[in-house]
């Protein structure tokens, strides 16, 4: 008796997953550099410079001015040359830049080193080009594929924070820098190489559906019922000729305020608030850590629930971290507050799925930059504001009752969010 046939090879991973796996790598390594490590380096580097609180969140906001200024050429560039080229011209940037910045002895060098090399490669190759490989390799799946590279940079943050405090504790924040450029150049300049532009550039179609064989069946395709099943492609203007454009550039403009302030001055809100700054790096490690599991499960979520409607449930847990922080005495009240917040992050990845199921593959990473030079001025602001309220006050009571009230109007905006239709839903 034959036996072939009778065994079938095991099913062979879809390419895309590897992309995913990659896009999450990178993003891991420096997300939790430059997304978490800006906080560990805050107070040592202002005491070494002499700055004051507002002048070093002015370089962070820059950064973020930077980014959205940067953010629509970036998009066309990802979308018109790949995201590969983009991810390892950014990948040097950012280490090399991290090694410069050990070497800064002025305000005007930090400013020159952090903007012109840091920021200007880290938009490009490791916030946008990621996402576009997960918007391109998935449909379905889409949200799930995006929340495992989004939430990748929380894993860097618990894993490359602590090291990063750890490294300014027993040698100083110079030393941490240097080694964290050698680590971005010798890890990411490999993982970026090996990145593929698209499912068809290889013979493949998205999700790993089969060329030859039936379209997804009614099944597969209610794993994210608000989808239809045939997906359409809004070119930028297109695009924002909608409701649900503006609307989502207003929502996350407001709820990327609030991260970026509470993220920036994490360790100086946590040492207000009457914890040492050990202590406030442990916590600022763990903001990151449960933020993973918080990705993992809201991006499921998202792939069989409506987005919006997750997001602005999300954005009332957000609210309540923040009342927590406000109200809160004691170590545990942090502890409540930190994992309560992890909740803002994880809501990048179901904004950017809910643009691709909005606007299609096509043109996302052009709209993505697009948005981006609108709501990245939430986030150039507020830290500023935030370190100017204290220097003033010392207190950061007032910057966290604005970020509860931006918190419930971005609430109600991403309630009112519905899918537009091609050459409909003009504002």
């Amino acid at each position: 008796m034959q036996l072939k046939g009778l065994l079938k090879a095991p099913a062979r991973l879809y390419y895309g997953w590897r992309m995913i796996a990659l896009g999450a790598s990178i993003r891991m390594l420096a997300g939790g550099l430059h997304m978490y490590g800006f906080t560990v380096f805050f107070l040592p580097l202002s005491r070494d410079l002499g700055l004051s609180r507002a002048a070093t969140s002015l370089a962070f906001s820059l950064a973020r001015a930077e980014g959205a200024i940067e953010g629509p050429l970036a998009g066309y560039m990802i979308d018109r040359f790949g995201p590969r080229p983009i991810m390892l011209i950014g990948v040097v940037m950012t280490g090399v830049g991290y090694m410069l910045f050990s070497l800064v002895n002025s305000y005007l060098t930090f400013l020159l080193v952090y903007l012109g090399v840091i920021s200007l490669g880290f938009g490009a190759g490791f916030m946008h080009s990621p996402m576009v490989l997960a918007n391109t390799w998935f449909i379905r799946k889409r949200a799930l594929a995006m929340t495992m590279i989004s939430g990748s940079v929380a894993l860097g943050g618990a894993f490359v924070a602590p090291l990063l405090s750890l490294a300014v504790q027993r040698w100083d924040w110079r030393t941490a820098a240097l080694l964290g450029g050698l680590g971005v150049l010798v890890v990411g300049i490999p993982m970026a190489a090996m990145v593929r532009r698209s499912p068809e550039s290889m013979g493949l179609q998205p999700d790993g559906d089969s060329l030859d064989g039936p379209p997804p069946s009614a099944s597969a395709r209610s794993q994210a019922p608000h989808r239809s099943s045939s997906e359409v492609d809004f070119t930028v203007r297109e695009a924002m000729r909608t409701t649900a454009f503006w609307m989502l550039i207003l929502a996350t403009m407001f709820r990327v305020t609030g991260l970026s302030a509470i993220l920036v001055h994490f360790i100086p809100i946590m040492v207000w608030k009457g914890l040492s700054e050990q202590r406030s790096a442990i916590l600022l490690a763990n903001l990151a850590l449960f933020g993973l599991p918080a990705h993992l499960f809201l991006g499921w979520l998202a792939d069989h629930v409506q987005k919006p409607r997750l997001m602005a449930t999300t954005m009332l847990v957000a609210t309540t971290a923040l009342l927590t922080l406000i109200y809160g005495q004691g170590e545990l009240s942090m502890w409540l507050f930190t994992v309560l917040f992890t909740t803002v992050e994880a809501v990048f990845p179901i904004t950017w799925a809910t643009v691709g199921d909005f606007f299609g593959r096509r043109a996302f990473a052009t709209v993505r930059g697009t948005m981006s030079f609108f709501y990245m001025w939430g986030a150039v602001l507020a830290p500023v504001v935030a370190g100017a309220v204290y220097d003033r006050s010392q207190s950061y009571g007032p910057m966290l009752w604005a970020l509860v009230g931006l918190y419930l109007i971005a609430t109600v905006f991403y309630s009112l969010l519905h899918r537009p239709l091609p050459h409909q839903d003009a504002v």
